[in-house]
């Protein structure tokens, strides 16, 4: 019974020092994962945000997608995707979803595009390409859009 005290005794401690590095002021040594995905700041998150591309903003169509974007308030170009179920069930849309975010996030465009909001919509076909095309597709719609601007 003795050691089973203590063993509760250790896994308390352990867990208080857990939960108090949790609720300090200082930041942890780095960002969770390895920092290479894209902040919040810079994914388009609201209804209304997306809406206002839509609504105000313009349009670049292609195959596979539809690049819709509008000026915003962040200081950063800023990525939203939607992707409908008629591209196919939830695994192929999160998936494509995915690939959309990290080719924006690659490309080599990214740190010269003004301070908008891009939605890109995906078409069906979307589903069955492969990651070069769509990230050919999403530069191609990506420079008519600041080159249109111009």
């Amino acid at each position: 019974m003795r050691r089973e005290e203590n063993v509760s005794a250790q896994q308390s401690a352990a867990q208080g020092a857990q939960a108090a590095e949790r609720l300090s002021a200082e930041p942890a040594a780095g960002p969770p994962g390895n920092g290479e995905g894209l902040g919040r700041q810079e994914r388009v998150r609201r209804r209304r945000e997306y809406l206002r591309a839509y609504r105000r903003g313009r349009r670049r169509s292609g195959a596979l997608a539809t690049l819709h974007f509008a000026p915003n308030d962040a200081g950063m170009a800023r990525v939203g995707v939607t992707v409908s179920r008629k591209v196919g069930n939830s695994v192929v849309r999160h998936r494509v979803k995915r690939r959309v975010v990290e080719i924006f996030r690659r490309t080599p465009l990214r740190s010269g595009l003004p301070a908008w909001d891009f939605v890109v919509h995906l078409k069906p076909e979307a589903a069955r390409a492969d990651f070069a095309a769509l990230r050919h597709e999403l530069e191609a719609l990506l420079r008519e859009s600041v080159e249109g601007r111009r």
